[in-house]
């Protein structure tokens, strides 16, 4: 029972991150299920079911909040897919000793990517109102959607930084589409795991408390993605996904690295993490503070416009 109720709280958290971002779902509930020893495929296919009902939910929310344009959606979604059932497919024919530290490479190079680019950049701005043309977005849903299904996560950390990076949409309709064009991936990704593991492997207990805990965050989400600072919870998120795979490797057959090692390892990372998120709410004040001050110079001038039109 404790086990599904941290599953459920889980899942809870990792929609609010991912209804947030538009990323980190996949990403944070497969590290935990890999962490507690699940099997790799087994792993990503639970996840996936599970974002089958929590990307739905999400999607109706952002578009509730005015978050989607579904003419990026269907341009990225399709591909997607088709990506994603190629890779669970492919994950499925991994040997089991292979296949874990496989994921928690991937998971850990998608940690290290969100913490460096949420610390670092923010979210980028211009250029807005541009089309994504489909030359762009469908080789890009193609390898999200194959890197989601065989990383068990990977959809929003490849999809939304690369659109949010063309400064072409605002950063709350990258995230909500993305969101929305993610149902699309789990179903696929849900079918080649069937095809490829079958359903023997699948623990739905766990697929219905990670549900759950996603639906009942994606309404949440889809309100605190107007208000809460990316910039922050991305660096929060990228160290936690860091540390956790970091840990899976170092205790992997791969590695087997001593306990003083790994304590090693788990301070600096923990420095690091600190580190980042300090710089990350530092900058976001003087971001905050940068825009305070042109808001006033703007009115400023503004009224000093007004009363030279008046006194001529």
């Amino acid at each position: 029972m404790r086990a599904l109720i941290l599953l459920g709280l889980v899942g809870f958290a990792a929609q609010l991150v991912d209804g947030s971002l538009g990323m980190a779902y996949g990403v944070t509930s497969t590290t935990l299920l890999l962490a507690i020893g699940t099997n790799a495929a087994a792993a990503s296919a639970t996840v996936h079911l599970a974002e089958i009902g929590t990307t739905l939910a999400s999607g109706i929310s952002h578009w509730r909040f005015g978050n989607i344009d579904w003419k990026v959606v269907a341009k990225i979604g399709v591909p997607g897919a088709i990506g994603a059932f190629a890779g669970a497919t492919f994950l499925s024919n991994l040997s089991t000793e292979i296949a874990a530290p496989v994921m928690s490479i991937i998971l850990l190079s998608l940690g290290v990517y969100i913490l460096i680019r949420f610390t670092a950049f923010g979210l980028p701005r211009g250029n807005l109102g541009k089309p994504l043309r489909r030359r762009f977005l469908a080789p890009l849903g193609l390898l999200a959607g194959f890197v989601d299904a065989t990383g068990g996560g990977g959809w929003g950390p490849v999809g939304t930084p690369a659109i949010l990076a063309s400064g072409r949409l605002a950063p709350r309709k990258v995230i909500g589409s993305i969101d929305a064009s993610e149902f699309l991936v789990a179903i696929a990704a849900s079918v080649g795991f069937f095809v490829g593991i079958g359903s023997e492997n699948i623990n739905f207990a766990w697929v219905g408390v990670l549900l759950l805990g996603g639906v009942i965050a994606a309404p949440i989400a889809a309100w605190l993605v107007r208000h809460i600072p990316p910039r922050i919870l991305g660096s929060a998120v990228g160290g936690v996904i860091v540390l956790t795979n970091v840990r899976t490797l170092l205790r992997s057959d791969w590695i087997d690295a001593s306990g003083g090692v790994q304590t090693v390892a788990y301070i600096v990372i923990a420095a690091i993490w600190a580190a980042a998120i300090a710089y990350s709410v530092r900058e976001y004040r003087r971001d905050k503070a940068n825009e305070s001050v042109e808001a006033v110079d703007g009115e400023l001038r503004s009224r000093t416009a007004e009363e030279e039109t008046a006194s001529a």
